[in-house]
């Protein structure tokens, strides 16, 4: 698969602010875990194999067993998780999944392990890596293959 245009190279304006939002959220209150967690899960649902090579070896590095990143895809169905990252999951799973949208069910299930700033927190990072995706798989966005 060519890669196609470098956004960063073509319009580096746009790019500089994706990384300034970046290193905005670096600094917000989740756990790295979790963090790493919303990267993995919507960069699976959104075919990003780049993002999803990147946010899981991010995630070992940050101590994340293989063991619960092997079954992210079907978290619903383990207990690996807590039921704050479950919350957490079913968030990130329907603001990736536009249209669809956020159901009070699932709002109201986050809020009771967040608060309004950790919800903003949250679906910033949402964001932010579904804008990634989209980038990565629009403009075919490679990684190298390592043995690691």
């Amino acid at each position: 698969m060519e890669q196609r245009v470098n956004i960063e190279s073509t319009w580096p304006e746009a790019w500089k602010a994706m990384y300034t939002l970046s290193a905005s959220l670096s600094k917000v209150s989740l756990s790295t875990i979790e963090k790493e967690l919303i990267k993995n899960r919507a960069s699976q649902l959104n075919g990003c194999a780049f993002c999803s090579d990147m946010h899981t070896r991010e995630a070992l590095k940050a101590g994340e067993t293989k063991q619960r990143l092997f079954v992210l895809h079907a978290w619903r169905d383990t207990d690996l998780f807590s039921d704050r990252e479950k919350a957490l999951l079913m968030l990130t799973e329907e603001v990736t999944l536009l249209p669809s949208g956020v159901s009070d069910e699932t709002y109201r299930r986050a809020q009771q392990f967040f608060d309004d700033h950790k919800m903003a927190e949250i679906i910033m990072t949402i964001a932010l890596i579904n804008a990634w995706n989209r980038i990565a798989v629009s403009t075919h966005l490679t990684f190298a293959v390592t043995n690691s």
